[in-house]
Protein backbone atom coordinates (compact mmCIF):
# COMPACT_ATOMS: atom_id res chain seq x y z
CA UNK A 1 0.00 0.00 0.00
CA UNK A 2 0.96 3.84 -1.32
CA UNK A 3 0.65 6.24 1.00
CA UNK A 4 -1.04 9.46 -0.88
CA UNK A 5 -0.93 7.01 -4.15
CA UNK A 6 -3.81 9.21 -5.47
CA UNK A 7 -1.38 12.33 -5.68
CA UNK A 8 1.77 10.81 -6.40
CA UNK A 9 0.06 8.96 -9.35
CA UNK A 10 -1.12 12.30 -10.27
CA UNK A 11 2.37 13.91 -10.16
CA UNK A 12 3.83 10.87 -12.01
CA UNK A 13 1.03 11.50 -14.65
CA UNK A 14 2.05 15.56 -15.11
CA UNK A 15 5.88 14.30 -15.50
CA UNK A 16 5.26 11.53 -18.29
CA UNK A 17 6.27 12.85 -21.57
CA UNK A 18 4.96 11.26 -24.63
CA UNK A 19 2.62 8.49 -24.98
CA UNK A 20 1.02 7.31 -21.42
CA UNK A 21 1.00 3.87 -20.71
CA UNK A 22 1.28 1.41 -17.86
CA UNK A 23 5.35 0.70 -18.72
CA UNK A 24 6.23 4.58 -19.34
CA UNK A 25 3.96 5.31 -16.02
CA UNK A 26 5.96 2.18 -13.58
CA UNK A 27 9.27 3.43 -14.73
CA UNK A 28 8.99 7.39 -14.07
CA UNK A 29 7.06 6.10 -10.77
CA UNK A 30 10.34 4.32 -9.88
CA UNK A 31 12.82 7.37 -11.14
CA UNK A 32 10.44 9.94 -9.25
CA UNK A 33 9.87 8.00 -5.78
CA UNK A 34 12.34 5.28 -5.76
CA UNK A 35 12.53 5.69 -1.51
CA UNK A 36 8.84 4.67 -1.51
CA UNK A 37 9.25 1.48 -3.83
CA UNK A 38 12.28 0.78 -1.48
CA UNK A 39 9.74 0.91 1.38
CA UNK A 40 7.21 -1.22 -1.18
CA UNK A 41 9.66 -4.03 -1.09
CA UNK A 42 10.95 -4.06 2.34
CA UNK A 43 7.26 -4.56 3.29
CA UNK A 44 6.63 -7.45 0.86
CA UNK A 45 9.55 -8.92 2.11
CA UNK A 46 9.12 -8.73 5.84
CA UNK A 47 5.64 -9.99 5.39
CA UNK A 48 6.88 -12.73 3.03
CA UNK A 49 9.48 -13.96 5.86
CA UNK A 50 7.03 -13.61 8.46
CA UNK A 51 5.12 -16.35 7.41
CA UNK A 52 5.00 -19.59 9.04
CA UNK A 53 6.08 -22.70 6.78
CA UNK A 54 3.40 -24.41 5.59
CA UNK A 55 0.66 -21.50 5.52
CA UNK A 56 0.47 -20.03 2.35
CA UNK A 57 -0.65 -16.02 1.83
CA UNK A 58 -1.82 -15.50 -2.20
CA UNK A 59 0.37 -11.74 -2.03
CA UNK A 60 1.92 -10.47 -5.33
CA UNK A 61 5.12 -9.42 -5.85
CA UNK A 62 5.85 -5.93 -5.33
CA UNK A 63 6.15 -5.11 -9.01
CA UNK A 64 3.04 -6.76 -9.76
CA UNK A 65 1.32 -5.15 -7.00
CA UNK A 66 2.36 -1.87 -8.02
CA UNK A 67 1.50 -2.66 -11.96
CA UNK A 68 -2.26 -3.87 -11.01
CA UNK A 69 -2.21 -0.50 -9.22
CA UNK A 70 -1.08 1.84 -12.08
CA UNK A 71 -3.48 -0.46 -14.34
CA UNK A 72 -6.76 0.62 -12.44
CA UNK A 73 -6.13 3.66 -11.56
CA UNK A 74 -5.45 4.85 -15.42
CA UNK A 75 -8.27 3.04 -16.00
CA UNK A 76 -10.09 5.50 -14.12
CA UNK A 77 -8.58 8.47 -15.71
Amino acid sequence: MIIEQEQKFKDVLSKIEGKINEQSFFNKFLELYPEIWKKHKIMFSKFNRSKQFGQTIPLPKPEVSLRKEIRMWLQKQ
